[in-house]
């Protein structure tokens, strides 16, 4: 099993660019089975969720080739019948996306549950609803089967505002005859660009960006390009790694115009930045106090759909709270073991108290010490990556595939900032 070695305390400096947001890559990989035209992607980020979802579309006959290291041609002439590889389904959430735009253009397909990080109860059942509203058959039985003969539009309220159940609604009702409105929709950037790439195509979509999306039906989509946005996620841990190291870093091509809630967030813990164009710029001189409120009690961060705090975010957020000077309780509501990562933060040093699995109080500043450490899940892993940065001595961190399910090259982006970190073989 791969490792990487950290050897903290040295503040972070330079240049990083980050890499195509891997939540529009994966509901853009899967709408190319809408057509059978070719599609060029731009900004593939190389990771293991996407190279996952690639070997996936392929089963089902897409044709992939590699035009350079990001840059795609997608292909399906045809969907071809197929035995989904159970395990390959169990390594990423986003198998499910591939419900939506194979029931609307082949009508039937068999999916085996699909998987992705453990951060507690991930209900399927807002996807299931928008299909059976668009006039798909669901039966489970360990194994998923979805049948339609034929896609009506339709007046669809989502039971809860899910990024990957709107994905799906979306992809199917593209062939829904007549009028689909979806409310309660999701509308993160991931979210708005899956729609602008289906427009692109031929789709009829508005309201994009709005929490009720209108869809017009067509008989079939063409081909088209589509560049992927930067991973917010991504430029936010950067945000993150330079703060606790006290660094100072520029982060090329951040997508600034979707960071303005998490920057009125990151006010509250003492972080700012400030913006050249679409860049980012991190100073070292970061106050890192945490901001009462005003009647002087503790300060709540909690998460919620976007345009609020993202819950991907709470992991970053908390380890960069170890370091400013105050009290702050986080509340993600969401998930409910998205805080169990805490504990190894306390084994490094921190203050933090689990209140229950949905909060923890944060005490800080706290010096962190080297630690062994395991990633549990994508964000979490960063989250203890950043911690190895900041502490003092030499960490280990062991199951980093976690990591790399969801950064791409990210010991490689950390060396060229200053980083001391190597890859290892336990």
């Amino acid at each position: 099993m791969e490792e990487f070695v950290i050897e903290g305390g040295h503040p972070l400096r330079g240049e990083v660019t980050p890499s195509g947001n891997k939540n529009a890559a994966l509901p853009l990989l899967a709408a190319c089975l809408l057509t059978e035209e070719p599609v060029t992607l731009r900004n593939v980020p190389q990771i293991r969720d996407v190279q996952a979802m690639r070997k996936l579309i392929e089963s089902l006959g897409a044709v992939v080739e590699e035009l350079d290291a990001t840059t795609w041609r997608v292909t399906t002439r045809e969907l071809v019948s197929s035995h989904l590889d159970p395990d390959l389904c169990r390594r990423i959430r986003a198998s499910i996306l591939i419900a939506g735009p194979v029931v609307a253009r082949a009508g039937n397909l068999r999916l085996p549950p699909p998987g992705g990080d453990v951060i507690g109860r991930r209900r399927l059942d807002t996807h299931i609803l928008a299909l059976r509203a668009l006039g798909t058959k669901v039966h489970y039985d360990r194994v998923f089967e979805f049948e339609a003969d034929g896609l009506h539009g339709a007046d669809i309220l989502l039971d809860e505002a899910s990024v990957t159940a709107t994905e799906n609604a979306v992809m199917a009702a593209v062939f829904a005859k007549g009028e689909t409105q979806i409310r309660n929709a999701a509308s993160e950037p991931h979210v708005q660009e899956l729609c602008q790439f289906l427009n692109i195509l031929g789709a009829r979509i508005s309201g994009i960006g709005s929490n009720t999306l209108h869809i017009t039906g067509v008989s079939r989509l063409g081909g088209g390009e589509f560049t992927i946005g930067s991973d917010l996620l991504e430029v936010v841990s950067y945000i993150g790694a330079a703060v606790v190291t006290h660094g100072e870093i520029r982060i090329r091509n951040a997508g600034v115009q979707h960071l303005e809630m998490i920057g009125l967030i990151f006010r509250r813990l003492g972080v700012h930045w400030n913006v050249d164009g679409n860049d980012l710029l991190v100073p070292s001189d970061q106050p890192l106090v945490i901001a009462s409120d005003l009647d002087g009690a503790i300060p709540e961060i909690k998460t919620n759909v976007w345009p609020a705090f993202p819950t991907d975010l709470t992991s970053i957020a908390i380890t960069i709270a170890t370091q400013a000077i105050g009290s702050v309780l986080f509340h993600d509501w969401m998930f409910s073991g998205r805080m169990y990562f805490t504990d190894k933060l306390v084994s490094m040093g921190a203050r933090i108290i689990l209140c229950d699995p949905y909060r923890v109080l944060i005490q800080g500043p706290t010096r962190l010490y080297s630690e062994k450490l395991e990633s549990p899940d994508i964000r979490a892993g960063m989250a203890l990556l950043l911690a190895a940065l900041a502490a003092d001595g030499t960490s280990t961190i062991r199951n980093i595939s976690q990591i790399e399910r969801g950064y791409e090259k990210v010991d490689e982006k950390l060396r060229n900032l200053g980083a001391k970190i190597e890859r290892g073989t336990e």
